[in-house]
């Protein structure tokens, strides 16, 4: 099985590509996309010449490489992919190919925690509509509603819903997707220096997070015009 988990930034992605990387049976892939995505748009990120050497340019070899034969054999093969990495440019026939799963988190979450490492984040920086947009486009060209879930909800209860999310794909919840060591890993994209400093210094998902952030006016009405997206997608929960 190929699984495409499809977020935007800061939405607890990495560390369910380490709980999925915990199991031993499942290959992951870190953004595969990201080197194509900066090429091709001219955008700057944090780290943008490194990422874009490190990493393959061309979309078509990349999504040709989402489909084909899974890494080291493993019957699993996990891909943390970015919506907003999924330009208009790139041809997206191949994820219809895929298992995909949407990960959502509540939009002020995701600014706050995003702004703290990249400043003046734009609507299109955090994902929210080419989230929902994908979305509409999986349900209607495969006639299935592609699952959801809510990092708050695998915050509350990390066991319950990805043994929800694992029974949902048809595999095994295994308990050692809990816990995985702190530190780098070897799949993280090049990128993790800027990017991981919280996950890697984490041996599990955390506990539930507390009230929603205060945002100064800008990103406060940055979250405001995610809302109406994230919440058409949290109504598709699981």
């Amino acid at each position: 099985m190929k699984i495409a988990m499809w977020s935007g930034p800061r939405n607890l992605s990495t560390a369910l590509m380490y709980a999925f990387a915990a199991r031993g049976d499942c290959a992951v892939w870190d953004e595969p996309f990201y080197a194509a995505y900066l090429a091709a748009s001219g955008i700057d990120h944090p780290m943008r010449d490194q990422i874009i050497t490190a990493g393959p340019t061309d979309p078509a070899q990349v999504a040709a490489a989402c489909t084909g034969p899974h890494p080291e054999g493993k019957p699993l093969f996990y891909q943390k992919h970015m919506t907003l990495h999924m330009i208009p440019a790139f041809d997206r026939g191949f994820i219809a190919g895929l298992t995909n799963v949407f990960l959502i988190r509540h939009p002020a979450r995701v600014v706050a925690s995003y702004a703290q490492k990249r400043e003046s984040p734009t609507l299109a920086d955090i994902g929210f509509l080419q989230q929902a947009a994908l979305w509409d486009e999986l349900a209607d060209r495969t006639g299935r509603a592609p699952l959801v879930i809510d990092s708050a909800d695998i915050r509350a209860d990390p066991a319950g819903m990805l043994g929800r999310l694992c029974s949902a794909l048809g595999i095994a919840f295994l308990p050692q997707m809990l816990h995985w060591p702190a530190g780098p890993k070897p799949f993280d994209g090049v990128w993790a220096p800027h990017w991981y400093g919280a996950v890697h210094r984490s041996t599990g998902i955390d506990g539930a997070e507390g009230p929603l952030p205060d945002l100064p006016p800008a990103y406060a009405d940055l979250a405001e015009q995610a809302l109406p997206a994230y919440e058409t997608l949290r109504a598709r929960a699981l």
